[in-house]
């Protein structure tokens, strides 16, 4: 994979394109004016790995949490913004890292242009979040339907927009709940600009069906080198997302952080519940960030030898388990109960 070779922003103190590491983002769920509520969701958020968090601002006084996410939660904050045009401007006026808005639900130029200049003054990137649902009434026009071209004609037409204006701190998505048209759209975008990308697949669904369709479209766009920030939009907890990103990324060495569990599909010969083992196992390690290799195998037959590659691991015999490293066994006769403890105390060993 050779990554594309956009322009470089920094978005609080993230950089994003010019050959920065890919940014994992994710987006707050709860009600704005809950502010502890939000505060706490922000923290989970960042204790994940989440390295900018968006907020949706619905209206303008919900921008008076601003200053006090920047103060409690040290990742860059970014507004989503719709319709309303003035939220853009209160927005920045309270000081937010960066604002995401989308041109089809504002639909003026004037309001747009008002939003560019007091970026300019305030110095904040914005992105320009074309979605295939809400494209501006004239591109529409154009087109039987939307699709992937309309996505690039918006997207194109607000960028030079934009650089008109003398604005050029920007990074853009093109997104749509169909993994076909999105890949198209970046890829054909990607062709005509050099701005940073923000990809994703909106509307992806609940997690487990939300997972699959992220991971295949973002997994094509990065194949390609296409994304410079990710989003992995799921009916779930917003924690879910970052780590789903980071499996992404990590399936496709591009980042790397946390473990990556290798653990068989089970057979006749499992005599262990080892379902439940690595289910407990990897919800006990979801925030651990260094990159390591863990097995956890049902059987001999899939121990030290399939799982050679593990860092560490165990496989589970008859009432007891194996210790293994590197394709290695350096423990025998541990007793199934106390095997994930084992584990635990050699991954603390190796990585502190």
């Amino acid at each position: 994979m050779e990554r594309r070779i956009t322009r470089k922003i920094v978005i609080g103190n993230v950089a994003v394109g010019g050959g920065s590491p890919i940014v994992v983002q994710s987006m707050l769920k709860t009600d704005p004016y809950n502010i502890k509520e939000t505060i706490d969701q922000a923290k989970e958020l960042k204790r994940a790995g989440c390295e900018l968090i968006r907020i949706a601002l619905p209206q303008e006084d919900t921008c008076k949490i601003i200053p006090i996410l920047r103060k409690e939660v040290d990742v860059p904050i970014i507004g989503d913004i719709h319709f309303n045009h003035k939220i853009a401007l209160k927005a920045m006026d309270m000081g937010i890292d960066a604002i995401r808005i989308n041109p089809g639900t504002i639909n003026n130029l004037r309001k747009v242009r008002e939003v560019v200049n007091l970026a300019k003054e305030t110095s904040t990137p914005i992105r320009i979040g074309i979605n295939i649902g809400s494209l501006e009434k004239k591109i529409l026009k154009r087109y039987i339907k939307p699709n992937a071209d309309a996505m690039v004609e918006s997207a194109i037409y607000y960028t030079k927009y934009f650089e008109d204006l003398g604005w050029q701190e920007i990074k853009v998505s093109l997104k749509a709940s169909d993994i076909l048209q999105t890949v198209e759209a970046y890829r054909k975008f990607s062709e005509k600009s050099d701005y940073p990308l923000h990809v994703g697949i909106t509307e992806a669904g609940p997690v487990f069906s939300g997972v699959i369709k992220s991971a295949i479209g973002i997994g094509i766009l990065l194949y390609d080198g296409i994304g410079d920030t990710l989003r992995v939009s799921l009916t779930g907890n917003p924690v879910l997302e970052v780590l789903a990103a980071y499996h992404i990324l990590r399936g496709l060495n591009l980042r790397k952080r946390g473990i990556n569990i290798i653990s068989c599909p089970t057979c006749g010969r499992c005599t262990t519940k080892l379902v439940d083992i690595v289910n407990a196992f990897e919800k006990e390690m979801d925030y651990f960030t260094d990159s390591i290799n863990v097995a956890i195998m049902g059987c001999e037959v899939n121990g030290p030898g399939e799982a050679k590659e593990a860092d560490i691991g165990i496989a589970f015999g008859a009432g007891k388990a194996v210790l293994f490293s590197k394709g290695r066994v350096v423990k025998t006769g541990i007793p199934k109960e106390l095997a994930l403890d084992v584990l635990k105390e050699e991954i603390h060993n190796l990585t502190s």
